[in-house]
């Protein structure tokens, strides 16, 4: 098998399973892990996928997108622990965003329910699991609804936030990086994030260690634009340091 079809087949396996590893790898293809260590650098030279110990992870990118059930099977136990975390940052504020995501899902489910809250989304699940509070207000953006994150985008969604300012927004991304800020494969996503940015006054980024050094199609925001970072102890601290050396505070939770 030449290398430039194993390579496709790597990337299609991980694409798939959200994972691949080089041991296994190595024998599903017949050959020497170093081979394979050889493909991920590749691959991920061209920035399909984001390295770890013994394993990779694919990048989103304009032509892959993973979705909401496949977010929901992955590195469940830090995401959790980072919505958690996010969720004590809330202090006094009385209008808060709340991006797409699984991460954000988590989050939405731990605010505060013993007080006023106006709670803004573009996500059709986030707004459905917030709504049951008689102390929450929930206003969901409309626009056109994307089938794998059950979320609105478009216009129409973009200028109903740029009618208000709001408190606090927790914020997600498919790929964070020094380089190349915080990036999602989608325009239209993009331009949504981008506008959630502009319209608050706090900004918090909640994500996992796998995204970070990825980076994806659209860029949405800098690094510099979020007070808070929320990830996990998978990102060294060495490296959350260089990331809060660009403004935030960077917690590993």
């Amino acid at each position: 098998m030449r290398a430039e079809e194993r390579q496709s087949r790597i990337l299609a396996l991980a694409r798939r399973t959200g994972r691949v590893e080089v041991a296994e790898a190595a024998a599903e293809f017949g050959v020497a892990r170093e081979t394979v260590r050889r493909d991920l650098s590749e691959l991920e030279r061209r920035g399909l996928v984001r390295r770890t110990h013994g394993a990779a992870y694919p990048v989103e990118s304009a032509g892959f997108e993973t979705t909401l059930a496949r977010r929901e099977t992955e590195h469940v136990a830090e995401k959790r622990r980072i919505a958690a975390a996010a969720a004590q940052l809330v202090g006094e504020a009385e209008t808060v965003f709340v991006d797409e995501g699984y991460t954000p899902e988590l989050l939405a489910t731990l605010l505060p329910s013993d007080r006023p809250l106006t709670v803004l989304t573009a996500s059709l699940r986030t707004a459905s699991l917030v709504a049951a509070s008689d102390s929450t207000t929930v206003l969901l953006a409309g626009g056109r609804v994307r089938a794998g994150t059950q979320a609105t985008v478009g216009p129409w969604c973009r200028d109903m936030l740029a009618g208000f300012v709001v408190d606090l927004a927790f914020l997600g991304a498919n790929g964070i990086s020094r380089e190349h800020g915080l990036t999602t494969p989608d325009p239209a996503v993009a331009d949504v994030k981008a506008q959630a940015v502009r319209s608050s006054r706090r900004r918090v980024l909640v994500g996992v260690h796998t995204k970070f050094g990825a980076s994806s199609f659209c860029r949405f925001a800098d690094i510099g634009d979020f007070d808070v970072i929320v990830t996990d102890t998978g990102l060294s601290a060495p490296e959350a340091h260089r990331y809060s050396l660009l403004g935030p505070q960077v917690l590993r939770v």
